[in-house]
């Protein structure tokens, strides 16, 4: 059994999702499900104090040890990628 490479992976899914669109199209129904507008709304309310909250709660410490292990992380990431 060969296989598939990436591009022919991507070529299925392409023609996956057309199929999918004209399908939609002509039965009528949306290819997206609508979204509960309540439930956007509390996401977004939760979204817009999550972060202020989290970092209110840390002590400094905390939040110090954080930001230097995403910062070993986002270096580390650079020092890996000019290897190659």
């Amino acid at each position: 059994m060969i296989m598939p490479t990436r591009a022919s992976l991507k070529e299925m899914e392409e023609t996956n999702s057309a199929a999918l669109r004209i399908v939609a199209l002509t039965t009528g129904q949306t290819s997206q499900p609508l979204k509960n507008p309540a439930a956007v709304a509390l996401g977004a309310l939760g979204a817009s104090k999550g972060g202020k909250a989290r970092a209110a709660s840390m002590t400094a410490a905390r939040r110090k040890a954080i930001a230097k292990k995403a910062a070993l992380k986002r270096w580390s990431k650079i020092k890996n990628d000019s290897a190659h």
